[in-house]
């Protein structure tokens, strides 16, 4: 689990194997911060396992499914990454909770200068786009923002100055991809509104949601 607060920008240094599946090695001075096998890092928003290291990179598996629904398997090297490690249940939740796992894969519509901030928008597709909800939450390339508004086919942010300068969203241009991870407290409540009684005949109605907040 994450919280869409970017920590280190890394930079693909390669991808071992097949256009298939491989090995990602990031170089980021996060080796030298108590790296450890097997824990989880967010790239670019992917949640990926830490697999070794050497003395400037890291290394992550990178499957199939990984490969075919995010942008990591179009990364040349060279290419800056957003880089996040995993939560610690200690830590403040300054973002929003990110499982890093990728809903879509979204792209860059529109991006202009407002003031002090840069305004996005970004298409998405339908599935995906039921579940961005104005002023709620969502992961671009792993990085937690608020959403303006939405519509048909899209939905705007606006990105402030410290956000744009530790992330890579001041390196977006219009048609670039971004990984989208949409909040998903919205998925598991449209799932007990679909399914109330859920598998084992357990009861949560709508009634039971709308008191509570969820509807």
């Amino acid at each position: 689990m994450f919280t869409g607060l970017i920590q280190a920008i890394g930079q693909v240094r390669t991808i071992e194997g097949s256009a298939d599946a491989g090995t990602l090695w990031i170089s980021s001075a996060l080796v030298h911060d108590d790296l450890c096998l097997g824990e989880s890092i967010a790239v670019n928003g992917v949640c990926l396992t830490v697999t070794g290291w050497d003395s400037d990179s890291f290394s992550l598996d990178v499957s199939p499914e990984t490969l075919r629904t995010t942008t990591l398997g179009s990364l040349p090297p060279r290419t800056a990454v957003n880089l996040e490690r995993a939560l610690r249940l200690s830590d403040r939740l300054g973002g929003h909770l990110v499982a890093g796992h990728v809903d879509c894969v979204g792209t860059v519509r529109q991006k202009r200068k407002e003031h002090n901030a840069v305004y996005f928008e970004f298409a998405a597709p339908a599935p995906a786009l039921r579940y961005v909800v104005a002023k709620g939450s969502v992961a671009i390339d792993g990085v937690s923002l608020t959403v303006n508004q939405v519509f048909n086919d899209r939905f705007s942010i606006m990105v402030i100055p410290h956000s744009l300068e530790q992330t890579c969203l001041k390196e977006r241009r219009v048609g670039d991809p971004v990984n989208i991870e949409t909040d998903l407290i919205g998925r598991y409540v449209e799932r007990f509104v679909a399914h109330p009684g859920g598998a084992n005949g357990g009861s949560l109605s709508r009634e039971f949601l709308a008191k509570n907040g969820f509807l």
